[in-house]
C-alpha cells in the first residue's frame, strides 16, 4: 500500500530535531563558518538524545530506528546548516556505520557506545589526491608485518572530520594482485604513530565542516584494527556509500528547500515597481518551479530510503536520488540568488552560503556523472 506518511515517533523526532536544530546549531553557524571549524561540543548533544545512533540498536545506545527515521533528522539539520550536518553524517554514517555491520563484536564494543554517546568523532578515508571516483585505484598500501600486525602507508585527501577525528576508517590495498577485491580496511586511532593530518583545506561551500589531507607513514596497527578481522572489503565501502547516497539525497533537498523557503519570504517582503517582487508573474513561475522540484527529490529521495530500510534492492535508485537532488539543489540555490538579486551575492543573506554549499553535491560520494554511470549500468544490463 503506497503510504506518504510518517510514524507518530518519527513526526516526533522531527520536532525534537528541529527545535536542537533552531536552539543549539543556527546560533553557532556564522561562527562555524567564518573560522570554517565544525564545533565539536555539539556532539555531546546529539549524543545524549540518541541522535547519533539512529539506526543503532538499543545495547550500543542507539535508538534502534531505521533509516528513514535518521533522513528526518538529516532533513531538518540540513535546513540549517549543510557544513554541520556533512560532519555528522560522516561521523555517523560512514564511520560508524561500517564497524556495526562489518565490525567484530570487539570492534563494536570498542568504538561504538563511545562514538554514539558523541565522545569520540570517526572520519572515513577513501579519496587520495589522485583517486577520486575510481576507488579500486587506491596507492595506500598495507603490509602484513612478522609477528603480527600491519603497516601502513598512504595518503589521503579531502577526508571530512580529518582534523578532529579520534579514529579514521581507512582503506588501503593488502593484496595489490586483486583489483578490487584485494582492498581492506583498517580503523586506525588517531594517536597511532605514523597518523599525520598534513593540511586542513579551505572550500567553497561546507565551510563549517572540517576537510583535511592524512598522511600514514609507516603506521603500525594491530591485527585487532583490521576491519572486521579479515582482509578484503572493498564490498563493506561499497555498501557504506548505498546508505550514504540516500543521505545525500535528502540533504541536498534539504538546502534546496531552504533555499526556497528564504526566496518565498524575500519575494514576499521586498517590493519593486510598486508591488511585492511575488506578484510579478516571473517570480511566481521561478517559485512554482523550484517548489516543484524540490518535491520531485524529496519523494525520490524518500522513495530510495524507504527500500534501504526495507530490506530491498536500491543502488540504482539511491545514485537516482543522490544525482537528481544534487542538480535540483543547484538549480533553486542559483534561482533563490537571482530572486534576492544583489543581496543573494553578499553573506548577510543565508541564500548565498546555500548556493555555495548546493555545488558539493555533484561531487562528493560519487560525481553526479559516475551516479548517471550506475544507473545507466542497472537498466542497461
Amino acid at each position: 500500500m503506497l503510504n506518504f506518511e510518517f510514524t507518530d515517533e518519527q513526526k516526533e523526532i522531527r520536532a525534537m530535531v528541529r527545535e536542537f536544530a533552531q536552539s543549539e546549531i543556527l546560533p553557532l553557524v556564522e561562527e562555524a563558518e567564518k573560522n570554517e571549524k565544525f564545533p565539536v561540543e555539539i556532539m555531546p548533544k546529539l549524543g545524549e538524545l540518541g541522535l547519533l545512533g539512529i539506526v543503532f540498536p538499543e545495547e550500543y545506545g542507539g535508538i534502534g530506528e531505521n533509516k528513514i527515521t535518521e533522513c528526518v533528522f538529516i532533513e531538518e539539520m540540513s535546513k540549517v546548516s549543510a557544513g554541520i550536518t556533512a560532519s555528522i553524517n560522516a561521523h555517523a554514517d560512514l564511520s560508524c556505520f561500517p564497524i556495526l555491520k562489518f565490525g567484530t563484536d570487539e570492534q563494536k564494543e570498542k568504538y561504538l557506545p563511545r562514538a554514539i554517546a558523541g565522545e569520540i568523532i570517526g572520519s572515513y578515508a577513501i579519496t587520495e589526491p589522485g583517486t577520486g571516483s575510481d576507488a579500486a585505484n587506491l596507492s595506500s598500501r598495507a603490509e602484513r608485518k612478522e609477528g603480527g600486525g600491519w603497516i601502513l602507508n598512504g595518503r589521503k585527501n579531502f577526508i571530512t572530520n580529518g582534523t578532529i577525528c579520534d579514529f579514521c576508517i581507512v582503506a588501503a590495498y593488502t593484496d595489490k594482485s586483486k583489483r578490487g577485491s584485494g582492498i581492506s580496511v583498517f580503523i586506525v586511532d588517531r594517536d597511532t604513530p605514523g597518523f599525520e593530518v598534513t593540511r586542513k583545506l579551505e572550500k567553497m561551500g561546507h565551510r563549517s565542516s572540517d576537510t583535511a589531507e592524512l598522511v600514514f607513514e609507516d603506521c603500525e596497527v594491530p591485527d585487532e584494527a583490521l576491519l572486521g578481522g579479515q582482509e578484503g572489503a572493498f564490498g563493506a565501502l561499497m555498501s557504506t556509500l548505498i546508505t550514504g547516497r540516500v543521505s545525500h539525497g535528502v540533504k541536498s533537498a534539504a538546502i534546496a528547500e531552504a533555499a526556497l523557503g528564504e526566496a518565498i519570504k524575500y519575494a514576499k517582503d521586498r517590493e519593486t515597481f510598486g508591488k511585492p517582487l511575488s506578484k510579478h508573474q516571473a517570480i511566481q513561475f521561478k517559485i512554482a518551479t523550484m517548489a516543484t522540484k524540490v518535491e520531485a527529490a524529496k519523494a525520490l529521495a524518500y522513495k530510495a530510503a524507504w527500500l534501504y530500510t526495507t530490506g530491498r534492492p536500491c543502488v540504482k535508485e539511491a545514485s537516482m536520488a543522490k544525482y537528481f537532488s544534487a542538480e535540483v539543489a543547484d538549480y533553486v540555490t542559483r534561482e533563490a540568488v537571482q530572486i534576492h538579486g544583489g543581496y543573494g551575492y553578499v553573506v548577510e543573506y543565508p541564500v548565498e552560503r546555500y548556493y555555495r554549499d548546493a555545488k558539493l553535491a555533484s561531487i562528493t560520494e560519487g560525481t553526479s556523472e559516475i551516479q548517471q554511470m550506475i544507473i545507466a549500468r542497472d537498466l542497461l544490463q
